[in-house]
């Protein structure tokens, strides 16, 4: 099933589609619904999701999320363009790397010139992911 930029948001008792929250960036919807799943189950806001790193920087000027939960490695547009990019047209916005490699020298350059908060290994995920995410959140 197939879901438009809105349709994986939460909608507001208004009925209106949120801005804010993580926007999650996978190119696999089985990693997305597992974090998801996680994210839920900690009761953070999820303002919606995206395959690949255009949609991310669509997503990011349409729902201005407060972090980006971005995996290293997409077709298309990879991890670390997509976050110049992000930088570029939302410089406040958070974003943390999720991805199913041990953290490489590009994700560690790409971690100290754009500002991203973190590096999480999708093996972590469960024990590492949540503690990282309300840390970045909390701060400003």
């Amino acid at each position: 099933m197939r879901h438009d930029h809105r349709s994986c948001s939460a909608p507001t008792h208004s009925g209106r589609w949120i801005t804010g929250g993580i926007l999650l960036v996978d190119d696999h919807q089985i990693a997305r619904k597992g974090v998801r799943a996680l994210l839920d189950a900690n009761a953070l806001s999820i303002c919606g999701e995206a395959e690949n790193g255009l949609q991310a920087i669509d997503r990011v000027r349409a729902l201005k999320p407060e972090l980006v939960l971005l995996d290293l490695y997409m077709p298309g547009m990879n991890g670390v363009e997509a976050a110049f990019q992000i930088r570029q047209i939302a410089p406040a916005t958070k974003i943390i790397f999720l991805t199913v490699q041990d953290c490489t020298p590009e994700a560690e350059a790409a971690v100290r010139l754009l500002g991203v908060q973190g590096f999480i290994c999708k093996s972590c995920a469960a024990t590492d992911l949540i503690p990282a995410l309300k840390r970045s959140l909390q701060t400003d």
